[in-house]
């Protein structure tokens, strides 16, 4: 399975650690859990990361997953 940037809808995306993705295009970071998004964050420019959840996934995600 091909997963897409919830953002920008690239594909190109490089592999931070096992479950975790960051899209080169729109500078985002994603955690997978079985070829699921379930978790968005923003990169920040010290290097934080910044949670666009609210944004990107519905209420049952994140019920679930947080």
């Amino acid at each position: 399975m091909l997963i897409r940037c919830p953002n920008c809808n690239s594909h190109d995306l490089g592999k931070v650690s096992t479950n975790q993705l960051y899209c080169w295009h729109c500078f985002i970071e994603l955690t997978t859990n079985k070829n699921q998004i379930s978790s968005v964050y923003q990169v920040e420019e010290d290097g934080t990361l910044t949670s666009l959840n609210d944004l990107f996934l519905d209420e049952s995600q994140q019920q679930v997953n947080g």
